[in-house]
């Protein structure tokens, strides 16, 4: 169903709330979900927002590709995966994430997202700390891992 092997996967369920005036779910929201896949597969990894914020250090957007396959309407289920792509252990972090919808059975919006590290009071970019490198790059998904699944 996915593309790449041992995803982090949360549920969406599609609601009013979502859906925009073409009757289908609102560009915006597949961005918060994203957003919402990501935090909750970094606090899967041992992280939250309250060590990023004692250490003065977090993972900023740089770049967003958004690739929207098929529209999600009201009541549909939609599996939300996530991988870490790539870390370099210095300052970038890349996510790719595919939403898959039941009752399509099919994966209906793909993305990558690089991220920066930075510090939260400033914004400069900064090295990530070792919280973040030894949560991160285990979870890294390998080229050998993403070529066996091939």
């Amino acid at each position: 169903m996915f593309s790449l092997p041992h995803p982090f996967i949360c549920q969406w369920a599609i609601t009013d709330s979502v859906i925009d005036h073409y009757g289908h779910v609102n560009n915006v929201a597949y961005v918060k979900q994203i957003e919402t896949t990501a935090w909750l597969h970094s606090n899967a990894l041992g992280l939250s927002i309250e060590q990023y914020q004692q250490i003065d250090r977090g993972m900023a957007i740089r770049t967003h590709a958004l690739h929207y396959h098929q529209p999600l309407h009201l009541g549909e289920h939609v599996q939300c995966a996530t991988w870490i792509t790539q870390c370099d252990g210095k300052a970038t972090l890349t996510r790719q994430f595919e939403m898959y919808s039941e009752q399509k059975s099919a994966i209906v919006f793909s993305a990558t997202t690089e991220f920066v590290c930075i510090a939260l009071s400033s914004g400069k970019i900064r090295r990530m700390p070792d919280l973040f490198t030894d949560a991160y790059l285990p979870a890294v998904i390998t080229q050998e891992q993403a070529r066996a699944a091939s």
